[in-house]
């Protein structure tokens, strides 16, 4: 019974020691002092760009600045490489990356056969069209016998073709290996369609109609004809690293829900409430159970932002693409957006 009882003991010292499964990514990225993120070699409006001064912005990117603003205190102390569809994955298996954040669909194989863990959903999509307003199409109901741009060897083209045989619809598939390729075929007319995740089609409608079209002279049709949770991956193996890309997220979620934004976040570690003193480290422990300074959700907050503000300012109503929140509005309001609680 006595060595029972001390094993027992021993049992809880280590479990409240603090993190139990650092590894050596953390290590390396902590030695480096930045953060390597892999974006989408092209950028996409809203979600990862870069200006003429080589700044990348955008909603994966704020990502990528969050956790850096954990890990080191500084959400500028991350370093941006573009990588292809075809590249990202052996980008992060090998190292050249720390994390992806770059628009990946979280689907099974990929979170198990690639030696993967993906860590959150940054933006809840679907797989939808998008047509030239001229045609007079309101609905993919209509498309029977459309010319379609899709990626070769990809879901897209997968789903595009299951679509069309539940509605027994026929198609013409273009199909193009290049994202560049495809929408200059699309909006050159070689094909009717354009079709894609839709904050994708939003994107390039935004961003890429060559004058003199505009991006009036584009709809992107209702109907959503697949599953696209996107979101950052990190490789199997360091669980403090993964802990701290998953538990960033949830942070901006969770700051979202109690009102703690980047305009008041210095008001509110004043607040009396547990829960915002836990969140802002008022409170201490939550820091220490990461294996991060307790003022990791400050510094998330002050030097990025809350999730709705990150959302609102990269592809919302204060962004040039004007997406409806939709799925990722908070869960109080009706949405997907739903973090664990930071206790």
């Amino acid at each position: 019974m006595k060595k029972l009882l001390m094993a027992a003991i021993g049992v809880a010292a280590i479990s409240s020691s603090g993190p139990a499964f650092a590894g050596k990514d953390l290590d390396t990225i902590k030695a480096r002092g930045t953060l390597i993120c892999g974006v989408a070699a092209g950028g996409l409006a809203g979600f990862m760009t870069i200006d003429s001064q080589g700044k990348w912005s955008g909603m994966d990117v704020d990502v990528c600045h969050a956790v850096a603003a954990v890990i080191f205190g500084d959400a500028e102390k991350v370093k941006y490489v573009p990588v292809s569809g075809q590249q990202r994955f052996t980008a992060l298996q090998s190292g050249e990356v720390d994390v992806l954040s770059n628009n990946t669909t979280w689907t099974l194989t990929r979170d198990t056969a690639l030696g993967l863990d993906f860590v959150g959903v940054t933006y809840y999509d679907g797989q939808g069209f998008m047509v030239p307003k001229k045609l007079g199409v309101k609905s993919a109901k209509e498309m029977n016998g459309a010319s379609i741009c899709v990626p070769s060897g990809s879901t897209t083209e997968l789903n595009v073709a299951d679509y069309f045989r539940a509605m027994k619809m026929t198609f013409k598939p273009v199909i193009i290996e290049d994202a560049d390729q495809i929408r200059a075929a699309f909006f050159s007319g070689r094909c009717d369609v354009y079709t894609g995740d839709r904050a994708r089609l939003y994107a390039t409608r935004a961003a890429n109609p060559p004058p003199p079209l505009t991006p009036d002279d584009f709809v992107v049709l209702p109907e959503i004809i697949s599953k696209e949770p996107l979101g950052p991956a990190v490789r199997h193996g360091d669980n403090q690293f993964a802990d701290i890309v998953r538990w960033t997220q949830f942070a901006m979620i969770e700051a979202e829900e109690y009102g703690i934004t980047s305009k008041n976040v210095d008001e509110m570690l004043k607040s009396d409430n547990p829960n915002i003193r836990r969140i802002l480290g008022t409170s201490p422990g939550m820091g220490k159970a990461l294996g991060v300074d307790e003022k990791w959700v400050y510094n998330i907050v002050k030097q990025v932002g809350n999730y709705g503000e990150a959302f609102d300012r990269n592809l919302g109503m204060g962004s040039p693409l004007k997406i409806e929140r939709g799925l990722n509005k908070l869960w109080t309001q009706g949405g997907l957006q739903y973090a664990p609680p930071i206790r």
